[in-house]
């Protein structure tokens, strides 16, 4: 998971830019906090702990990061910075036929992927979102944002063609798509234990999503 800036350098608390072993170190810090995150509640991690595992100092931790809640953020920052792959897989090729049906569930096989990837950092924007955090907040906002635009642009395509009434709004078709894909993805382990295989979830979204975007009926399911 990364823990550096790809647009600006990486700062410590007090805005200098760490040398190599200061970045090795704040990544380190950040590698601990998300693989504490994975078995712990953010509210119980503390500092002391996240130095520990990372084999350093409370007082090296806030050299990087003010608090826990801080460094939680910067992982949230470079979830949102790596959920800019999935839009090029929207725009990687064709959504015609059976070509089609394969890019949406490339499409559902990736977003399953990252919400596994990043389960307890979405679980703390959301939680911060609800709680009224605006730093997280404008995070949770802007993650499915391109995704949801490259999927309405696929859209107008096929609207242009006469597949879809000129009167359906693009944006709010993929927008409902994308989060109804997000919803599935955050929640399918739940769905083992209703007896549905994720096999079956990955055809049926797969062909929800090929059927909404170019109102054609898909041509198979996929295994």
């Amino acid at each position: 998971m990364p823990g550096a800036d790809e647009h600006e350098e990486p700062r410590a608390a007090d805005g200098r830019v760490p040398g190599r072993r200061g970045l090795a170190t704040r990544q380190r810090l950040l590698e601990c906090t998300a693989e504490m995150l994975e078995s712990s509640s953010y509210r119980d991690l503390k500092v002391i702990d996240i130095a520990r595992e990372a084999g350093t100092s409370p007082a090296t931790f806030y050299q990087y990061f003010a608090d826990v809640e801080a460094s939680i953020l910067v992982l949230a920052e470079d979830m949102a910075r790596d959920a800019q792959r999935l839009p090029l897989l929207v725009r990687g090729g064709t959504w015609r036929s059976k070509a089609g049906l394969a890019r949406a569930l490339d499409l559902v096989d990736a977003m399953f992927g990252f919400w596994d990837q990043y389960r307890p950092i979405l679980r703390v924007v959301d939680l911060s979102t609800e709680e009224g955090d605006q730093r997280f907040r404008q995070i949770r906002s802007k993650l499915l944002v391109a995704v949801t635009d490259s999927l309405a642009d696929v859209f107008r395509t096929f609207q242009e063609e006469g597949r879809h009434p000129p009167e359906i709004d693009a944006r709010a078709t993929a927008g409902s798509l994308v989060s109804m894909l997000a919803h599935v993805a955050q929640h399918r382990y739940g769905f083992e234990f209703w007896g549905i295989r994720t096999a079956d979830v990955r055809a049926t979204m797969s062909r929800q999503l090929y059927w909404g975007i170019t109102g054609q009926k898909p041509p198979q399911v996929l295994g």
